[in-house]
């Protein structure tokens, strides 16, 4: 076992209530995965706009350069594919071994991408809001999983476990939901049957879902708090806006989004007149919720 992971299991270390514990209210976490909670090698495929041939990037290049992708830059010559199969985001889909789907039919990708990053230290594979997950676990508090992904949520589900297996969390986390909103049954969850809806746009819904389940499995209170951390920019504006509508509707109740992009922690809390943004401290995570 390494340095962290002793510091994590320390024995000394005592489960806390929730913040507004003491008076009714609950905290609850939704998390983004890639290059938030871990940063695992999963590739996207670009395709040469000529010649087709394939080149790979990581999720964190995709995040910082999709806007310029097949337009200018370095990534000018080259094209997204959406096909699910063949194309860009293959990797980030399961793939049935035969014609009988299921999920003992699948190849996880997923779950092989998590256990290869478990052979590594912890410091190459720990994303930027690992920390804050290991404190949802620990603590057993509600969360969602909110993800562009597109693997069954049991795929999802599966590869976390991993993380217990090998004791860098101690138990599943407490799921209100497990949102891959490119998997083709959620988007049709969330009410995008056609299948029109963009990830930002898919998240705005998947975090609404949660809300309301939450509220539907712990009640009312105007002490919860609902926080979001997730480190693609294009998403952040979405997920402010969104909580915005939430706190319109749920003025008393708490809504925060943290920011983890190229290594600063920025939150955005909601109010209802206006948003207050400041940067903070890692460790500063824990202490919203």
């Amino acid at each position: 076992m390494n340095p962290t992971t002793q510091l994590e299991f320390g024995i000394d270390r005592a489960k806390e209530q929730d913040r507004n514990y003491n008076l009714g209210g609950r905290s609850f976490y939704f998390f983004d995965f890639d290059d938030n909670i871990a940063v695992l090698a999963t590739p996207l495929i670009l395709f040469h706009k000529e010649t087709h041939a394939e080149i790979q990037i990581s999720s964190g290049e995709f995040a910082n350069h999709h806007h310029d992708i097949g337009h200018r830059g370095i990534y000018e010559n080259f094209l997204i594919d959406y096909d699910d199969h063949k194309g860009t985001f293959r990797n980030f889909r399961d793939h049935h071994t035969s014609e009988l789907e299921g999920f003992e039919n699948l190849k996880n990708i997923f779950i092989d991408d998590v256990a290869h990053a478990l052979g590594f230290p912890d410091f190459h594979w720990k994303g930027p809001s690992w920390n804050c997950f290991y404190h949802a676990a620990f603590n057993q508090r509600p969360l969602s999983l909110i993800t562009a992904r597109g693997h069954n949520p049991e795929t999802l589900r599966e590869g976390i476990k991993l993380f217990v297996h090998s004791k860098m969390i101690p138990d599943e986390p407490n799921y209100i939901g497990i949102f891959p909103v490119n998997h083709k049954p959620t988007r049709q969850l969330l009410g995008d049957p056609d299948f029109t809806l963009s990830v930002p746009e898919l998240k705005q819904r998947a975090i609404r879902e949660s809300v309301n389940r939450a509220l539907k499995n712990y009640g009312y209170s105007p002490h919860h708090r609902f926080g979001m951390s997730d480190d693609d920019p294009k998403n952040i504006s979405m997920i402010i806006e969104e909580m915005t509508r939430l706190k319109t509707n749920l003025p008393e109740i708490s809504f925060f989004v943290i920011e983890t992009t190229q290594g600063q922690f920025i939150k955005h809390e909601i109010t209802l007149n206006s948003l207050t943004s400041e940067k903070i401290q890692e460790t500063d995570q824990l202490t919203l919720w």
